[in-house]
């Protein structure tokens, strides 16, 4: 037995860790020829110009603290979504905010309920608590949540659901009247967590395919017991801050954060949001890429007879009828890297990030290449 393992905590000891992929340059590529990152769901047009500027100039008071409590971007998002401050969060990144939630909510001998194939991190952060994840199967192979199966998993235990809504690695979604039933039915000793990671990607598609997507913010309005979960890192390109945030009941947001670190929100990442929030154009050439790319994106990888299921968010889901990570491999040898799905139950399907025209025909020059490689005698 090694030194510490009997001194650190059981969730410590039991959990895996987190995985990104890795960042070496791929065997084909030289020194001047950069990898094609599409295995994170970042944005390939990087951060909006006015967050840079916000940024650089944000830097010249390095040197003191942040404000803790995000005070600003408080009003500001407060003001936007319609919602008293009290029920506005900031945090390091959605992330940080589905930790808090756990370690306020959760604890050994409860549980918080979700669906198979879904957010990496919604069991990490149960884990963490001392706490179970139980995981519902899908409808149709990855389909889309099977909501009735969800709520029959909630028992007394239970204290959080976790709902990604578009889902990721799926990319699926569950429309607003769905949304809107499924509430109705879960018992008030539970709080469902909507995540809107993707909600900017997801509004855009439900108004080019006339679909009602989300009434979220009602249900909070309203008093239900939900918490909204919404990120700058998606839409905004501003992943490598780490600032995202909260909408939910008062009295819960203000358990969630006394568990929050002090300064956990840096002076930059909260300045460079105050600018993305204002950046409309740069919002809009990210979406409007994003759906038109989808199609592209969809078309080419189903003529080479994979399965890829139509997406509500910035990347596609694509099941290879094959070993996955031996393609995501030789696509790395290509110098593109995707996402294998292995460690999510999916080992015959990867997930693709939508990019920009030029990097997803790259992408699909690099697999219809090894395509035709694998077909010849």
């Amino acid at each position: 037995m090694s030194r510490f393992s009997d001194l650190v905590s059981k969730p410590a000891r039991d959990m895996a860790g987190y995985s990104p992929v890795p960042f070496p340059k791929p065997a084909t590529a030289d020194a001047e020829s950069p990898l094609v990152k599409l295995d994170s769901n970042e944005n390939p047009f990087g951060p909006s110009p006015l967050a840079i500027e916000a940024m650089q100039s944000a830097t010249t008071a390095a040197s003191s603290y942040p404000d803790d409590d995000c005070s600003e971007l408080r009003r500001r998002l407060s003001l936007r979504h319609t919602v008293p401050l009290e029920q506005v969060l900031v945090t390091a990144g959605s992330t940080e905010m589905l930790s808090l939630l756990c370690h306020t909510m959760l604890a050994p001998g409860m549980n918080a309920v979700t669906s198979e194939l879904s957010f990496v991190v919604y069991g990490m952060a149960a884990h963490a608590a001392g706490a179970e994840l139980i995981r519902t199967p899908m409808r149709n192979d990855g389909e889309g949540f099977d909501v009735d199966a969800i709520l029959a998993a909630i028992n007394d235990n239970t204290r959080l659901v976790f709902l990604a809504n578009p889902n990721n690695p799926t990319g699926t979604l569950i429309d607003a009247a769905a949304v809107d039933a499924f509430l109705a039915k879960v018992p008030d000793h539970v709080v469902v967590v909507l995540d809107e990671a993707y909600y900017e990607f997801a509004l855009y598609f439900a108004k080019l395919r006339q679909f009602e997507y989300s009434r979220s913010l009602e249900h909070l309005r309203r008093g239900a017991g939900v918490v909204i979960l919404r990120t700058f890192s998606k839409a905004h390109g501003l992943a490598g801050l780490r600032i995202g945030y909260g909408l939910g009941p008062a009295e819960l947001l203000a358990y969630c954060a006394r568990m929050r670190n002090t300064f956990s929100v840096s002076s930059v990442a909260e300045s460079a949001a105050l600018a993305a929030l204002d950046d409309h154009n740069h919002i809009e050439r990210t979406v409007s890429n994003n759906a038109s790319q989808a199609e592209v994106l969809m078309e080419g990888l189903t003529k080479l007879g994979y399965r890829v299921v139509t997406t509500w968010a910035n990347f596609l889901y694509c099941d290879l009828r094959q070993d996955a990570f031996g393609l995501s491999a030789r696509l790395r040898n290509e110098g593109i890297s995707v996402r294998s799905l292995g460690a999510w139950g999916a080992p015959t399907s990867i997930r693709v990030t939508i990019g920009t025209p030029e990097q997803n025909e790259l992408l699909l020059t690099a697999v219809r290449k090894i395509a035709s490689l694998s077909e010849s005698p």
